[in-house]
């Protein structure tokens, strides 16, 4: 099993009872097996049962356990990637049709969470999309201008008014709104728990080792424990590049990235309306606020895919994100209570992997490379059914596994 992350997490923590499911215990059939129990499989397996379908999720260790446990739960709709430059990279109607799925994205989360019977830190949030230098400031207005005109509602700020609204100042900002809050763990742990209340056959501690086709063209997984699955559809949805791929998508990396959170806040009045603030350069630091007025604070990303071991090197990036805040927010002065650092994956256009494998009929892949793993995970539950259903679905090109856009990478 892939090690995802170490440290002390934050999440977990903040749910009183987690959802328990049974391994599998027993041979069974359905229309659609999911392997993965974090956001994109808990995602995939909500949207799959309320579209009609009988669905198996299939979870080697806990729901919620792996990399939802590390995610700062920032849901926003703009990428690592500006519009802009997505437009050169994949045409003007393809780039703003994802972008616009992203914002829809969040919008779907918000009526999912809305329907379920626990709140899961859930809250709307503005994002500000700051120039980390004067150099950086002509791209951002040029980022700002291919929002605005295609209908995102976006805002310009300059210095003077990034300075009236925050205890800093930066020559400009882009202010998106649309963008929203949430507690990942509580919201997949409870999203997991709605679905099995649907019908959803949940199991945990369940490994599939094997995966083989029938000759009547369904599929046979088979668990650590000797029983089966049939399914005539398979949703691999575990984050990142399975074995099963066997390479092919060697157009994508696994990296690193750090994380801290504070302890309660007790001056955040300058904090404008709680905004998530991020910035332009690379790495980029980003932080938000949590529903206990707790400050989480991202960043510092390497290029090496192995979470990091050494307790004093961790405290070392702890405290550089710690200074980081502190720069912009000096009135911030509750120390540091949770730290911990976690694989995350990039392709390298960008785009995450959602869709049919090209050479394995009627099996899937929810790959959600990039920082907006959470929205790709909503993407990829309605792109997923409409090809099970063989509804058309115009974005599947876009972030099919064999896309045009790879090869110019």
């Amino acid at each position: 099993m892939k090690e995802l992350y170490t440290g002390h997490l934050y999440w977990p923590g903040t749910m009183g009872d987690s959802l328990e499911q049974p391994a599998l215990n027993k041979n069974i059939t359905v229309e659609v097996a999911v392997i993965g129990g974090g956001m994109s499989g808990s995602i995939c397996s909500h949207v799959l049962v309320q579209s009609g379908l009988s669905v198996a999720l299939l979870e080697r260790g806990e729901i919620a356990g792996g990399s939802t446990s590390a995610n700062t739960g920032m849901l926003q709709f703009c990428n690592d990637v500006m519009l802009c430059d997505l437009i050169d990279q994949i045409g003007h109607k393809d780039a703003v049709a994802f972008y616009r799925a992203c914002k829809e994205a969040v919008d779907q989360i918000d009526s999912t969470a809305n329907q379920l019977a626990v709140d899961v830190g859930f809250k709307r949030r503005s994002s500000l999309y700051y120039a980390s230098s004067e150099q950086d400031l002509p791209k951002l207005k040029k980022e700002y201008e291919a929002l605005h005109h295609n209908g995102f509602d976006v805002e310009f700020w300059d210095g003077d008014k990034i300075a009236k609204h925050f205890p800093f100042r930066k020559s400009g900002a882009i202010v998106t709104h649309g963008d929203a809050a949430i507690n990942p763990y509580r919201f997949v742990s409870t999203l997991a728990r709605h679905a099995v209340d649907a019908g959803l056959q949940a199991y945990e501690h369940t490994d599939i080792v094997d995966h083989r086709t029938l000759e009547n063209g369904a599929h046979l997984l088979r668990s650590a424990d000797g029983y089966e699955v049939e399914a005539k559809h398979v949703i691999y949805a575990i984050g990142y590049e399975p074995e099963e791929l066997r390479g092919k998508l060697i157009k994508a990396s696994l990296n690193r990235s750090f994380a801290i959170v504070t302890g309660v806040q007790q001056n955040l009045a300058d904090w404008h309306q709680h905004f998530f603030i991020w910035e332009t350069a690379r790495p980029y630091l980003y932080m938000r606020t949590d529903n206990h007025n707790r400050v989480i604070v991202g960043g510092l990303d390497e290029e090496i895919e192995q979470p990091l071991h050494d307790a004093q090197k961790q405290q070392k990036h702890s405290e550089k994100l710690y200074e980081q805040m502190r720069s912009l927010f000096p009135m911030l002065e509750a120390p540091v209570e949770y730290e911990w650092n976690a694989t995350f994956g990039e392709s390298r256009d960008n785009l995450p992997f959602i869709g049919e494998d090209p050479a394995w009929p009627n099996v899937y892949y929810c790959l959600g490379y990039g920082g907006n793993g959470s929205i790709y995970s909503m993407i990829a539950s309605h792109l997923l059914r409409d090809q099970i259903k063989g509804i058309p679905n115009d974005l599947s090109k876009v972030v099919a596994l064999d896309r045009e856009s790879l090869s110019r990478v």
